[in-house]
């Protein structure tokens, strides 16, 4: 008996990867744009920008992506709204799919979410430097970066593109080879389990000024305080009051970069029972004080870049390291 194999063929691939960031901007961030000979999009996950593409300028929220294809000259600041917090990858491709993408603003949903998440994963143990600096022009890789990592961003980034791809163009039609999907107990648990968890979440968002309990989490949630722990086990890897503190946490950011409060009100407003304390679960959240963190995202807000313009010339002098 013998086999004949087939060569998959890659409908959509990334040739390198030229920047991978995260960023927490102030409420008053401004970039004043820049062109480049390679595709970039824009991801937008909390908050709302205002994004410049060509002649085009519009606005994007939570949820919405923006690309921008290799020569066009692109700007972007923050929204009125809250201080956002922005997904930004620029790469190459000559996929003949990528011309889908041209001048598209998208919405993303959870599965998409997951992969862009993982991929910025993966890129903080692989990549040497801060993830959120909007001038970086060059990447190095970690000595100590692990085994994978590099076909991991890779990977996660192409099948999110196709996922959009997909999704957008109405081609995905009926799931094949129904026999090796979950069977229906399990679907209904794991549908079960995400809005447990998202209810619980929502909670936790709504009640960030009080000093929650296990036991009035539980009480007010309706679940066992067994199951509550392995749930957030199993979505987040943490603890309820872990993950309760880390909200707590992500919403100070969120006003420290809005300017609207000082840091004694932002404690007040978060139920902590004195700034000292604010500051050392800060600290040991993030790493920096408040006044570090405020420093830090207010020094890059500062910052104005060198060039404007990155031609193929320049270019390839950032180009040096590939897949």
């Amino acid at each position: 008996m013998s086999y004949q194999g087939i060569r998959l063929p890659s409908e959509l691939s990334i040739d390198q990867l030229f920047s991978l960031h995260y960023f927490e901007y102030m409420n008053s961030f401004y970039f004043p744009g820049e062109s480049h000979p390679f595709w970039e999009f824009v991801c937008v996950d909390k908050g709302d920008v205002t994004i410049g593409a060509g002649n085009r300028s519009f606005v994007l929220t939570r949820g919405q992506i923006a690309f921008h294809e290799p020569g066009e000259f692109h700007w972007v600041k923050a929204g009125d709204g809250a201080a956002p917090c922005l997904i930004v990858i620029s790469f190459s491709s000559d996929s003949p799919m990528m011309d889908f993408f041209r001048n598209k603003v998208l919405n993303i949903q959870e599965t998409d979410r997951r992969l862009l998440a993982r991929t910025v994963q993966e890129a903080r143990s692989y990549l040497n430097g801060r993830l959120d600096d909007p001038y970086q022009t060059s990447l190095s890789i970690r000595p100590e970066a692990p085994p994978g990592a590099a076909q991991i961003i890779r990977t996660c980034l192409e099948q999110f593109l196709i996922g959009l791809f997909r999704r957008h163009n109405r081609e995905e039609g009926p799931a094949l080879f129904v026999g090796l999907s979950p069977s229906p107990d399990k679907t209904m648990k794991k549908n079960a389990d995400e809005e447990t968890f998202t209810r619980i979440s929502r909670y936790l968002s709504a009640n960030l000024s009080a000093h929650l309990s296990i036991e009035q989490i539980c009480t007010d949630n309706l679940i066992s305080r067994s199951r509550l722990q392995k749930l957030l086990h199993e979505k987040c890897g943490k603890g309820i009051i872990e993950y309760y503190s880390l909200l707590k946490i992500e919403a100070a950011k969120q006003m420290i970069r809005d300017e609207q409060m000082n840091f004694t009100q932002i404690s007040e407003s978060l139920g902590y029972s004195s700034i000292h304390y604010f500051s050392r679960q800060f600290k040991k959240m993030t790493g920096m004080t408040p006044s570090e963190y405020a420093s830090s995202i207010r020094a890059i807000a500062e910052r104005v870049p060198e060039h404007r313009h990155i031609d193929g010339k320049q270019s390839a002098k950032i180009i040096h390291k590939e897949y």
